[in-house]
């Protein structure tokens, strides 16, 4: 008797175990096509478990909430879409979701993207249309928010390279850009801030037109000093790049036309820093807008190889652009030869 209850127990639980195992390898009823399931925010493990029932992709809710339970899966959920693949078992299932593994969107924000730049990388991967992206980095309501004295988000979204989950509300994917440019704003940034009399946006605007000028880290410094000793002066900054911004891409040419165009952020044609950021600085470009070398510097002129000539007087400043100027015809007349 005993012999067979040990037995009838033995059988029990190996065909527990067989089934358990058959269940969790077998493939699930995906059929031909991969398939994408969203788990909304807030949702709890039995509620995903009711989602995935729905789309008809578990055959047994209560294996899987038991399984779920004794993994842990149960206790924390993350919200998002799930890519449901061909051949995926159950237990590939239950690895995705203990893992979190939904689908995101890398997006790179490069050291000197505008708006627009961003704008594109977003819209590409259906995060938002150029058009909502635009509406929301001028709408009022949202900038306060975050407490953003300024025309746009422009400048407050941070260079670096995001992950952004499928679904993710537009607004909060932005914010996670903004917190990340405010988390790299030190405690120490901040005390720069006041002790020079700017405001966070005057010195992310700044930052901008500096991100925007140099080429090389060392002359970062040497530039914020011109635009610094130009406040100081009362002298009109004339940065090139404020000429072009919200009017044409940065890597276009920039013209005498646009050195004259009436513009806001003219700094050719308005006195002091423009109203916003032109770009989103880096954290280089934000240290060097509070750092700038103590040079007496003026002007500074390209040498056409990625520094610049920096001058005191009108007269140095002069000799420097017949240089360059000097410099670039003898290019073309190289290039000129060389088609020849």
């Amino acid at each position: 008797m005993k012999r067979r209850v040990i037995f009838a127990f033995t059988f029990i639980t190996i065909s527990c175990v067989l089934y358990v195992a058959f269940q969790l390898l077998r493939p699930l009823p995906v059929g031909n096509k991969n398939i994408e399931v969203g788990i909304p925010k807030g949702a709890t493990f039995r509620e995903a478990v009711e989602i995935f029932s729905k789309e008809k992709l578990i055959r047994n809710k209560t294996l899987f909430l038991i399984i779920g339970r004794i993994t842990g899966i149960d206790r924390k959920i993350r919200a998002g879409y799930y890519s449901i693949y061909r051949s995926m078992s159950l237990l590939d299932l239950l690895t995705v979701l203990r893992k979190g593994q939904i689908i995101e969107y890398e997006i790179r924000v490069l050291e000197g993207d505008s708006l627009r730049e961003i704008a594109d990388k977003l819209s590409e991967k259906d995060i938002i249309q150029k058009e909502d992206f635009f509406n929301l980095s001028s709408n009022k309501v949202f900038l306060s928010s975050f407490d953003i004295d300024a025309p746009t988000f422009e400048g407050y979204l941070y260079p670096d390279t995001y992950k952004i989950p499928k679904g993710m509300d537009t607004e909060e994917a932005i914010g996670i850009m903004i917190n990340r440019m405010r988390d790299k704003f030190s405690v120490e940034m901040i005390e720069q801030t006041e002790e020079l009399g700017l405001t966070e946006r005057e010195v992310l605007t700044l930052a901008s037109i500096i991100e925007k000028e140099a080429v090389t880290d060392e002359e970062r410094p040497l530039i914020s000093a011109v635009y610094h000793n130009r406040l100081k002066k009362k002298i009109r900054l004339q940065a090139d790049p404020t000429a072009i911004y919200g009017v044409k891409s940065s890597k276009e040419k920039i013209t005498s036309n646009d050195l004259k165009r009436k513009s806001p952020y003219n700094t050719y044609t308005i006195k002091g820093l423009p109203p916003g950021p032109i770009a989103s600085p880096s954290i280089k470009s934000i240290t060097a807008a509070l750092n700038p070398a103590k040079v007496m510097y003026i002007y500074f002129v390209s040498n056409n190889d990625g520094t610049h000539q920096f001058s005191v007087t009108m007269d140095e400043h002069q000799a420097a652009v017949q240089e360059y100027r000097k410099k670039k015809e003898a290019e073309k007349a190289n290039k000129a030869q060389e088609g020849t």
